[in-house]
């Protein structure tokens, strides 16, 4: 018996170019579809074609795991035809589903992985990479798979939708200036996949719900300009853009550089350096790592070559470590960094960023953002700060009061630090010392 790959698949006149630039050899890929335009149908149906084609590795990420789980892997199109079944059972050697794996006859493999776990495939050697809603995962699996896929001459696709002038959207103007990146466009106009009658019902009930129609028109339009849905400062964002807040803010030697920490253990270490002058504050650098002990933060310091004010840490950097039984707060000051602390009515040494609530924190934010400027390079801060938001419930479909722990969290937890502690009394840097000798003649 034959088996016809694509399988169960008829695709749609809008989805035939990009099925048409994979098998043209395009290696590099952009597919900037509306909602409910079949993105992922058209994704596995590519993957499972290149993977008899091929031998070897290919991944479909998403942001989570438990996105991808829902999605592509329970996922089933409007006719309740899952999206995984497009990958013939009968062409299967083995399904692993707690691991949303599957090894082909052939010896190819595919798996559903999300960005949020990257590590999990560490060390493999994808031939072909699917980024579904890449506007919304860490820019960092791109970089750590670019490498690999150049190397072997595997391909990538990135599939989303407009979340505000992040990450994603850079990729794809730059996309548009390389003939050999391929870019497929599309909103409803273009597709005519939703009648007019529904699109108009989703906008009013959008409308209803949020109070614009902002998500409608990221959703069914691609409008990059809106704020994202849910996020704490994409309206902040939006306003510094507009005042021109987001620029070229260099160092100033006359000015100290104030620094502000997130320190992660398992998860990043962030440092944003500021300077302050006239109550304008200028978010000059901003430095993000993971898997670093302090000293490598220490080094980075030196490198950077600022002239330092004041440091701040969160409240558990006095807490010690039960293996070694110091704090990263005394550690810290072993190599020279010395973090603001206080006292409190005991006597206890606590640190000098306040410890209160993340929705204060998130009010303190909002009310300080107004006097903050950012240097653009900073690229990696603006994106987490703008995408950093509220927690999806799926059972109620509504947002919680509480945010998403991902990515953009660190990045966010060092800018809160910033807004709820006290401005440094010392700004202006110290006049140079000149030291003289005198000679004879």
């Amino acid at each position: 018996m034959e088996i016809i790959i694509p399988y169960q698949y008829q695709p749609r006149n809008y989805q035939l170019p990009i099925l048409k630039a994979i098998d043209d050899g395009f290696k590099r890929i952009i597919q900037l579809w509306h909602r409910r335009s079949g993105k992922e149908k058209t994704g596995i149906n590519i993957i499972a074609k290149k993977a008899f084609e091929r031998i070897g590795a290919y991944y479909y990420i998403f942001p989570t795991y438990n996105q991808g789980k829902k999605i592509l892997w329970n996922g089933t199109d409007k006719n309740g035809f899952r999206f995984i079944n497009h990958i013939p059972k009968e062409l299967r050697k083995r399904t692993v589903g707690n691991e949303m794996f599957i090894e082909l006859v052939n010896g190819s493999t595919f798996q559903v992985v999300g960005s949020d776990n990257i590590d999990t495939i560490v060390g493999t050697n994808p031939l072909g990479v699917i980024f579904s809603e890449y506007s919304l995962q860490d820019p960092k699996a791109w970089d750590f798979l670019r490498p690999i896929l150049a190397e072997n001459g595997g391909w990538a696709i990135f599939n989303f939708t407009a979340r505000g002038k992040n990450h994603a959207y850079r990729l794809l103007e730059y996309a548009k200036t390389d003939k050999k990146w391929f870019v497929s466009e599309l909103n409803v106009d273009n597709t005519n996949a939703i009648s007019k009658e529904v699109l108009e019902q989703e906008r009013k009930e959008i409308i209803a719900k949020d109070g614009d129609e902002s998500f409608f028109l990221q959703e069914y339009y691609n409008n990059f300009d809106a704020a994202i849905r849910g996020s704490y400062y994409g309206k902040n964002i939006e306003q510094a853009r507009k005042e021109q807040r987001i620029t070229k803010a260099p160092y100033d030697e006359n000015l100290l550089v104030h620094t502000w920490w997130d320190l992660g253990i398992g998860d990043s270490t962030t440092i944003g350096f500021f300077q302050v002058h006239n109550n304008q504050w200028r978010l000059i650098d901003y430095y993000e790592s993971s898997g670093e002990g302090l000293r490598h933060y220490r080094n980075i310091l030196k490198e950077k070559n600022y002239s330092y004010g004041k440091h701040y840490a969160p409240h558990d950097i006095v807490v010690k470590e039960l293996g070694t039984g110091r704090s990263r707060l005394e550690v810290a000051k072993e190599l020279g960094i010395n973090f603001e602390t206080t006292c409190s009515k005991e006597g206890k040494v606590k640190s000098a960023v306040p410890n209160l609530p993340i929705d204060e924190g998130i009010d303190a934010v909002r009310r300080r953002f107004s006097t903050l400027w950012i240097d653009e390079k900073c690229e990696r801060f603006l994106d987490a700060i703008s995408q950093y938001r509220k927690e999806w419930n799926e059972n109620t479909q509504d947002f919680k009061n509480s945010p998403l722990h991902d990515w953009t969290s660190h990045a966010a937890d060092m800018l809160r630090y910033w807004a709820v502690t006290k401005e440094p009394a010392t700004n202006l840097r110290p006049n140079k010392i000149y030291t003289y000798k005198t000679e004879t003649f």
